[in-house]
């Protein structure tokens, strides 16, 4: 990995950040820390990691409210750490978005280990996701419209009736961009992962779900009933060309 990728470590704990700011540095990632809440979101707004090791059980706004916040604004990794190991605690941390979940005490080497793993994620390459679809179509135009939405699949930007442009985060963009070069194919959220991110789905993970919600809510007139962005009971999500009723 190279030594660039940053690591923001948030834990109120000054030992436990030491020894996983000293093991880390030590194999070349650029280490943050935080011991808080509040300085977390502190750092984030700075240069945002390229993934962040929280606790879960930190004083005031806990771990699980921050890795929410983190999911809705940042597309980066989640590892939730915590000296509770109950498969509630896991369950919770992967419902509001996180990639995986340590409990203390843990090894180092695994940690490393389960961060690399998490980065790839997150830093492979489009082209690859692109060459693990050979049944990837081409689109007609680089241009899709979304009802009063229109995406442009050269710049990744998404723009409104007005021509003012709607933000989206990476993991959100090319999660539509799969969505629409497949036009009415039914998509579970294992194939949906393994397009945009190359890991299969855990019955836990509410990643797709909650970018799935965030992105009815740029694109569709009435998200409570979306009609470009369909449910399809019992296996995933499905992209339906037309304008909204």
């Amino acid at each position: 990995m190279s030594e660039s990728v940053r690591v923001l470590i948030v834990d109120d704990d000054p030992q436990v950040r030491e020894l996983l700011e000293d093991y880390l540095s030590e194999q070349g990632f650029d280490v943050t820390t935080a011991d808080s809440a509040a300085a977390g979101r502190a750092a984030l707004n700075g240069c945002a990691p390229g993934a962040v090791l929280l606790d879960v059980g930190l004083p005031g706004e806990d771990g699980l409210s921050l890795a929410r916040h983190i999911r809705e604004h940042h597309d980066i990794g989640i590892i939730m750490v915590s000296g509770a190991g109950e498969t509630v605690d896991r369950i919770v941390g992967l419902e509001v978005g996180a990639d995986d979940y340590l409990a203390k005490p843990f090894d180092l080497r695994e940690l490393k280990a389960r961060l690399k793993s998490v980065l790839r994620r997150y830093q492979r390459p489009r082209e690859e996701v692109a060459a693990s679809d050979p049944e990837r179509p081409e689109p007609a135009t680089r241009r899709v419209v979304l009802g009063q939405r229109v995406l442009d699949l050269d710049s990744r930007q998404l723009f409104d009736d007005a021509d003012e442009e709607i933000p989206l985060t990476r993991m959100e963009f090319d999660l539509l961009e799969v969505l629409v070069q497949r036009p009415n194919r039914p998509l579970s959220r294992d194939q949906l992962l393994n397009l945009t991110q190359n890991r299969d789905w855990d019955p836990m993970d509410r990643s797709i779900d909650i970018r799935i919600g965030r992105l009815r809510g740029k694109i569709e007139s009435d998200p409570e009933k979306p009609q470009l962005i369909r449910t399809v009971r019992g296996i995933g999500y499905m992209y339906v060309p037309g304008r909204p009723s």
